[in-house]
């Protein structure tokens, strides 16, 4: 399976802001983004916070949308070829390309298991993922971009469940909200996709119009 092995400090030091790639850590002074915010790279500090992300008010249309496509797939930690074929399925399906994107990055099932509370960030929940376990429809997967469906049921693997981290989960998920498109039931360790996320439901900061129109100028 393919992965960026890239820092994930400076990749929100990148886009001038925090991504919250490494979960809870990220909001303990030991994140690193609070003692360097500038963009990495020789002249990161003097072009400002941010640099290319931040000051998109003097970046040509091109870098907005170029930063604002680098910002998605960085937040569901997705590669190049990987989130050109998710555009290319989100052209194909009925209504707003943007949203219909933005529904199937939400849709791959580490997000779902990070939405749930299982896993304090997606990398967490790819992880968890690939190492089993986790099953969809009763069926063990270990395939952490596989998109589901409404009515698709997510739970803890059997064998799993015996593990200290799921036995201690209970009491960190129950902390984390999960959003409306989903259920929970912590007790049993399981959830489902009940529909598809609507545009409020996902994350605000993502600029979907400026990635459909980097891809359509291409």
């Amino acid at each position: 399976m393919a992965k960026s092995l890239s820092p994930v400090c400076k990749l929100c030091r990148r886009e001038g802001e925090k991504l919250y790639l490494k979960g809870e850590r990220c909001f303990t002074p030991k994140c690193a983004f609070e003692k360097r915010s500038f963009a990495p790279g020789q002249h990161g500090r003097t072009a400002g916070r941010g640099g290319g992300g931040a000051n998109m008010g003097r970046s040509s249309d091109f870098a907005r949308q170029l930063r604002a496509k680098q910002k998605a797939r960085r937040i569901y930690g997705v590669l190049e070829r990987q989130f050109r074929r998710y555009y290319d399925t989100a052209i194909t399906r009925r209504g707003l390309t943007g949203l219909n994107l933005l529904q199937i990055l939400e849709s791959r099932l580490d997000n779902v298991v990070f939405r749930l509370g299982f896993a304090s960030s997606r990398a967490q929940a790819r992880m968890l993922v690939t190492h089993g376990h986790f099953t969809v429809n009763g069926r063990r997967t270990d395939v952490p971009s596989m998109l589901l469906s409404e009515g698709d049921a997510i739970a803890v693997r059997e064998g799993s469940s015996k593990l200290p981290y799921f036995k201690e989960l209970g009491d960190f998920a129950e902390k984390r909200t999960y959003p409306a498109w989903l259920s929970r039931d912590l007790k049993s360790m399981n959830g489902s996709v009940g529909r598809m996320p609507e545009r409020a439901e996902i994350d605000g900061s993502l600029d979907e119009q400026l990635i459909v129109e980097y891809y359509s100028r291409r």
